[in-house]
């Protein structure tokens, strides 16, 4: 699943690649993926890109104060295409979800962020309209999902706080005026267990399975460890391992192309999804708690006095 180092580092792709281009033709492949009818898919056609943010792991095109703004779910991703077949796809055939046609002249001429004038602000490079399928070999962007769970969704919306996900999201872990003292606000008096704390999008936006594993084994902390009840030292740990593990995998991204960021992702795991192997840091074996839809991975010695967690949901330390 993208979770927030990724879906910052499609943020910043499409800032380089996708602002001051203008939307030529939004096809869709598959309506389910529509989550909002007003005002639809199709008002987007001969607006420019003018921004785009991430909200947690949520990514949002400002285009001329519309906002297309997707979540990737579990198994949704975006593909860039510097062409795109100019014949609508079929829809229900394959993976893809959605295709956004993007006419790059108002970019090219006047600069990412910058308006365009004349023929470029409003035609496409054959001389069609905006909106037909004149723009053949138009670059722009695949959102697609595999396996059979469609969790891919897509709005588009005039303000992104008017969508309830959205609206419901706890601080970004990376905003500037998250300090520790916002942290350890965050968890005190929680009973929640830390790793449901940090996964839980409305106490903290953006992070997930994966860096919520990957920041506990940085921290030395059980996954089931109580979050009211970590000491001052613990939560100070657990603070430095959000900032280091998020901003390395920022970094770790940074010059790949969009196809390169989940490899990138996998190598750059220290225990998620590495279970039955060695933990990089003290060597024993990576281990797992397997739950209806998911699992999670943690070094017994690392993290829980070596002692093996029981794998069954709200496990408790064997005895």
């Amino acid at each position: 699943m993208p979770e927030l180092p990724e879906v910052e580092a499609l943020a910043r792709f499409l800032r380089e690649h996708a602002v001051g281009a203008t939307v030529a033709r939004v096809d869709v492949a598959a309506i389910s993926v529509l989550k909002t009818y007003d005002p639809p898919v199709t008002a987007l056609a001969g607006l420019r890109v003018t921004g785009v943010r991430r909200h947690g792991k949520f990514l949002d095109l400002d285009v001329d104060g519309l906002h297309l703004i997707v979540h990737l779910a579990r198994a949704g991703w975006l593909a860039w295409r510097e062409s795109l077949p100019p014949t609508p796809p079929s829809p229900g055939k394959g993976p893809l979800a959605l295709r956004v046609h993007l006419d790059p002249v108002t970019r090219d001429a006047a600069g990412p962020g910058e308006a365009g004038s004349g023929e470029g602000a409003g035609s496409t490079h054959d001389g069609g309209h905006l909106g037909t399928p004149a723009g053949a070999g138009l670059p722009g962007f695949d959102l697609t999902e595999a396996g059979t769970q469609k969790r891919l969704a897509v709005y588009v919306a005039r303000d992104p706080a008017d969508l309830p996900g959205i609206a419901r999201l706890g601080p970004d872990p990376l905003a500037p005026g998250f300090s520790a003292a916002t942290f350890a606000a965050l968890l005190t008096g929680s009973r929640q267990q830390v790793k449901g704390l940090l996964r839980d999008q409305s106490v903290l936006a953006g992070v997930g399975n994966a860096y919520s594993d990957e920041v506990l084994h940085a921290a030395r902390l059980s996954p089931f460890a109580i979050a009211g009840r970590l000491t001052p030292a613990q939560v100070a740990a657990l603070y430095d391992a959000l900032q280091a593990r998020l901003r390395e995998a920022i970094e770790r991204s940074v010059g790949l192309g969009v196809g390169g960021l989940k490899a990138e992702k996998r190598a750059g795991m220290r225990v998620h999804g590495r279970t039955g192997q060695p933990c990089p840091v003290c060597g024993d074996t990576v281990r797992e708690v397997s739950f209806a839809e998911s699992a999670l991975q943690y070094c017994p010695t690392c993290q829980t006095g070596g002692k093996p967690l029981a794998d069954r949901r709200l496990s408790r330390l064997l005895k």
